[in-house]
């Protein structure tokens, strides 16, 4: 049997994102001019009773002292196995029916693209897929991130990460 994995032909494992995935709004203070696109990911294998998914993409590097959640979608239906570029946007129009996205941690709803502090080492983004035991977490759009993965967690089956790295220079 193979393992549970996700991935991306948008960049290598561990290998730097495209300028699609960088930030792209000056307003949060950030020096990012990117598309703020969400990367393609596909995932296969998931455990046999996985229930629904939920995707996640956090910068453990983010000079926070908690990291930096980019992205937090719940609800994605079990017979899902990928995502297009954009899925991520505001509207969620390229999301699966049912599935629900959050404010990230810029505040804003949807995918947040990459924005390290310029001149700061690499940071990683982790693409997290959670296989879920239940179909559907009982959340609104006005849940906070923090509580949707709390619940995500609660509920988690197995998980698959995906890396990439980006860097403002």
């Amino acid at each position: 049997m193979a393992d549970f994995r996700i991935w991306s032909d948008d960049f290598p494992p561990n290998g730097f994102m495209p300028k699609a995935q960088e930030m792209n709004d000056k307003s949060f203070g950030v020096a990012g001019d990117g598309e703020n696109v969400s990367p393609a990911l596909q995932w296969e294998s998931p455990p046999a009773d996985t229930q629904s998914f939920a995707l996640t993409v956090y910068d453990p590097d983010a000079p926070t002292g908690s990291g930096f959640w980019h992205w937090v979608v719940v609800n994605i239906p079990a017979d899902t196995r990928s995502l297009p570029r954009n899925a991520g946007k505001a509207d969620g129009s390229l999301l699966p029916q049912g599935a629900l996205q959050f404010h990230n941690d810029y505040g804003t709803v949807g995918f947040g693209g990459a924005a390290p502090p310029r001149g700061d080492k690499p940071h990683r983004y982790i693409y997290r897929i959670h296989a879920l035991k239940v179909t559907n977490l009982p959340l609104s759009a006005d849940t906070t991130n923090a509580v949707a993965r709390f619940m995500t967690h609660l509920n988690e089956i197995d998980s698959a990460t995906y890396t990439g790295l980006y860097e403002l220079k």
